[in-house]
This record gives structure tokens, sequence and C-alpha cells, in this order.
């Protein structure tokens, strides 16, 4: 499993970073690495959905649920990426650090090349985050 962790700080409440955050239909617009998603169920705050990634237009199956201001764990449960992401808010004084952790590797044979997209994951997670955060400070 790769494990990748991202943070940054966000001058904003926890109340509006959630409000970007938590809009998972939006995700491709932050997301470089998600392409298209279509949400296949929804029971309370559990989102069952289908996701593109660019890697070679692969479809991954993901659970999401939504801990309202706290965090968002999006576990994928079927495709080419096994394992999850957790995007996690911590109020610190008018801010709030978003931080995302990753522990996924790649299923079947890809499963050599996890290393190798370790550092394309971690430079996505950074380029999603800061454009979240600049999203929230407009």
């Amino acid at each position: 499993m790769a494990t990748i962790e991202v943070e940054i700080e966000i001058n904003a409440t926890v109340d509006k970073v959630w409000n970007v955050v938590s809009d998972i239909d939006n995700e491709p617009k932050f997301w470089k690495g998600t392409k298209e998603i279509k949400n296949l169920s929804k029971d309370g705050n559990i989102v069952n959905r289908e996701i593109t990634i660019v890697f070679r237009d692969q479809k991954c199956l993901q659970e999401v649920k939504l801990q309202p201001k706290e965090k968002i764990e999006a576990k994928f449960t079927k495709g080419i990426l096994k394992g999850e992401k957790i995007i996690s808010l911590i109020p610190k004084d008018e801010k709030t650090i978003l931080n995302t952790v990753w522990d996924i590797k790649l299923t079947g044979m890809m499963g050599m090349f996890t290393g190798m997209i370790k550092k394309h994951i971690k430079s996505g997670t950074e380029q999603a985050m800061q454009s979240i955060k600049e999203e929230v400070e407009r």
C-alpha cells in the first residue's frame, strides 16, 4: 500500500471549507485525477458511486461516507484502485487545516506500479488542495 499525506491551512472556518469539499459531485473540478462521477445510490450520509479516473480511463466503485464538518471517507470497493482517501477538516482558531490521507494500491498485475503512481497522486493531491484553498478564500 502507498500512504500519502498532504495538509494545507485555509484562511476560513470549518463551515466554509465544508461547503466546498462536501459537494462531492464537484470533485473533478478540483481533483484532476477524477475524470467523471456517476452516483449509483445514496443512503443518508453514504453515497455509492462509480468514478472514472484519468489513469487509463479506468472505472472504480467508491463508497463515500460524509461525516459533516469533520471528514469524508472514500473507500475504493472495486476497480484498479484498492484502499481509501480520507479528507479531514481540523479547526485551528478562525482557520481550517485540510488534511488528505491516501492509503491505496493498484490491484492485480498493476500492483507493481503502485510506487510509481505515488508521486503522481501526491502531486495531484497538492494541486487539488491548493485549488480548494483558492476557491474557499475567494
